[in-house]
């Protein structure tokens, strides 16, 4: 299945306006062969990008939860396909074995070389069990630090990609080690002596987003979520269930959002998605991704190494800091 089909048949509920929009559009061009310039076509595009604007301008945190997850929505593949050249896969932790819902490997992104890690949640459904939606084992997070270390020998730059709704929290991943795996990652990354740019394309769920995700410069895309737990289960503890009620209010009391992150100095950019979300124009939002990191390693390219270090530490201990007042 095509993305534009999983497009058409994923329409959210928010967006029941634009769908009969999009119908007409789609009759018009079979109709018309494929044909874009008539009147009636221009002004139901015209129609679709605001109805598009206004539903996605009012987007509630549980929504943007939604988009985030949207079945179209590009992940790390696709964002190699689409920003980066020459790209060599690497596999294997060189202990255990290949994890497939962690991608990594040298590839061109603009004038730089780079080692690419990203989270991959699968299109099909034997590749999304093979990747389990997203959720790395052990060996995944192992693997992207191998990866990294090798680039770091070799003064390369990393690139990670975000996108799962936590690490894998299975019995067998939790005797292979799952919360060492990524405290080792955490430790590691934070004192990487190479430039770590980071980009969070989804879903960032808890540890297993952070796992590869202690970067010198930290960007979420406008639809994407960024949190120490997913909505579902904040609400299965604080309400004891996670249902329609819930899950939406948990959502907003985590403060989930780019909006939210950028605010409390969790991430230091928002990368503004296309109209209706990155999963309408993969290409587009590739291309800001893109121009965002090229942007980021030029800039981290003229710090040397120990004032990296010492930006990076001193970044992460700003997390969460708070005054009392009176």
């Amino acid at each position: 299945m095509s993305k534009g089909t999983i497009a058409a048949v994923s329409m959210l509920d928010f967006e029941q306006t634009v769908a009969e929009i999009e119908r007409q559009i789609a009759q018009l061009e079979s109709r018309d062969a494929g044909s874009t310039q008539s009147d009636e076509w221009a002004t139901l595009q015209a129609t679709r990008e605001r109805l598009l604007i206004k539903a996605y301008s009012e987007l509630t945190p549980w929504q943007t939860v939604r988009v985030a997850r949207h079945p179209a929505r590009p992940q790390t593949l696709d964002y190699v396909d689409l920003m980066c050249r020459d790209f060599c896969q690497l596999h294997g932790d060189r202990r255990f074995g290949d994890d497939a819902a962690i991608i990594a490997g040298f590839t061109r992104i603009g004038p730089w070389k780079v080692l690419l890690v990203g989270h991959q949640k699968g299109r099909t459904t034997p590749e999304r069990i093979a990747c389990r939606f997203g959720c790395a084992n052990p060996e995944g997070y192992r693997k992207a630090l191998l990866k990294m270390k090798l680039a770091e020998k070799f003064k390369l730059p990393v690139v990670t990609l975000v996108d799962t709704p936590g690490a894998y929290p299975g019995i067998e991943s939790e005797q292979r080690g799952q919360a060492e795996a990524i405290a080792v990652n955490l430790r590691e990354m934070s004192r990487l002596r190479t430039p770590v740019v980071s980009v969070v394309i989804g879903e960032g769920g808890s540890g297993g987003a952070l796992g590869i995700a202690v970067a010198d410069r930290v960007a979420m895309l406008e639809h994407a979520w960024y949190s120490v737990i997913s909505p579902e289960g904040c609400a299965a503890i604080l309400w004891k269930e996670a249902n329609e009620r819930t899950n939406p209010l948990a959502a907003k009391a985590l403060a989930l959002t780019a909006k939210d992150n950028l605010r409390n100095g969790l991430v230091d950019a928002v990368i503004s998605e296309p109209v209706g979300g990155a999963h309408r124009n993969p290409k587009s939002m590739a291309q800001s991704v893109q121009t965002w990191i090229v942007n980021q390693l030029g800039e981290l390219s003229r710090i040397d190494v120990d004032t990296l270090l010492r930006q990076r530490y001193e970044k992460f201990r700003r997390i969460g800091t708070a005054t009392q007042r009176g």
